[in-house]
């Protein structure tokens, strides 16, 4: 399976630089890979941060997150496999399995935690921070679980796409933020298989491989648990994206850019300094929701 049935591009985007991960532990002692780290929330504007988790250790998920407070963005969490229970300030609470999402939105401050259900098997998924507009840190907080086979999927050219927010070849999202913009794709590539996805010039775009390899038009391929940055070029359309030898997961995250200050300090994302100051006080002061 070596080339797609018609190209729907003309200038396909190139990798800019590979980053890999950071072996790192959060929460209550989680053992996660950090694939977009601080240093480059600049760069991939509007997304802020990526983790990677997967173990069949209990030592390395079991403590979970524990109750921690947020403010100013929105937390993704996409389950591979596993089972995870969100609860929070604002009187939210989900499950969700195999396959499934939590979006919330922490706004002008929540309190919550994630916990896993399981005490053996293995637990993978991801997280992913997702910035929000100046407008909108103050709004009330919100939260969105999505089952796993609620979350909408196709099949392209051998290639199965779950979409989970943005759209995909006229498949839309689970998920959809009129701002920033976010495409958020799991794709499956059977070996040698090509995926194609249009992408606005304008819009910061990277490519995060969780298993097997990709390899790009110019040569360069992105290995297990790298990170690909795609070059903004002006004037570019799009992705494409070949799987290796071997079957081939990946994620393609794309948004629109705020191009806002971002002043973060741990689990506060504001546009100042004055107002982590403030978030840290009103936390201190339980005046978070």
């Amino acid at each position: 399976m070596d080339t797609v049935a018609t190209s729907l591009l003309e200038r396909p985007r190139e990798v800019e630089r590979l980053v890999a991960g950071q072996p790192t532990r959060d929460g209550a002692g989680v053992k996660l890979e950090r694939v977009l780290t601080q240093p480059l929330q600049r760069r991939l504007d509007p997304f802020l941060m990526l983790d990677h988790f997967s173990s069949d250790n209990p030592d390395d998920y079991g403590a979970g997150f524990p109750e921690h407070p947020h403010r100013g963005f929105e937390t993704v969490t996409y389950m591979l496999l596993g089972r995870i229970r969100h609860r929070d300030s604002a009187g939210h609470e989900g499950l969700v399995s195999d396959g499934g999402v939590q979006w919330m939105t922490a706004g002008r401050g929540v309190i919550h935690s994630e916990m896993p259900e399981q005490r053996d098997g293995r637990m993978a998924g991801f997280q992913l921070w997702l910035n929000l507009p100046a407008r909108d840190k103050m709004r009330a907080p919100g939260y969105l679980d999505v089952q796993g086979p609620q979350v909408p999927q196709f099949e392209r050219d051998g290639v199965t796409v779950r979409v989970i927010a943005g759209e995909s070849h006229g498949v839309a999202g689970a998920v959809q933020r009129a701002v920033t913009e976010p495409l958020y794709l799991d794709l499956h590539l059977p070996p040698g298989a090509r995926f194609e996805q249009p992408l606005a010039a304008t819009h910061n775009a990277f490519v995060y491989v969780y298993e097997g390899a990709l390899r790009f038009d110019t040569g360069c391929q992105v290995l297990t648990g790298r990170l690909a940055i795609l070059a903004n070029t002006p004037g570019s359309d799009g992705v494409r994206l070949t799987a290796g030898d071997v079957p081939t997961r990946a994620l393609l995250i794309a948004g629109q850019p705020l191009n806002e200050p971002i002043a973060q300090y741990g689990p506060f994302v504001m546009n100042t300094e004055a107002e982590l100051v403030q978030a840290v006080r009103d936390f201190q002061a339980g005046r978070l929701a």
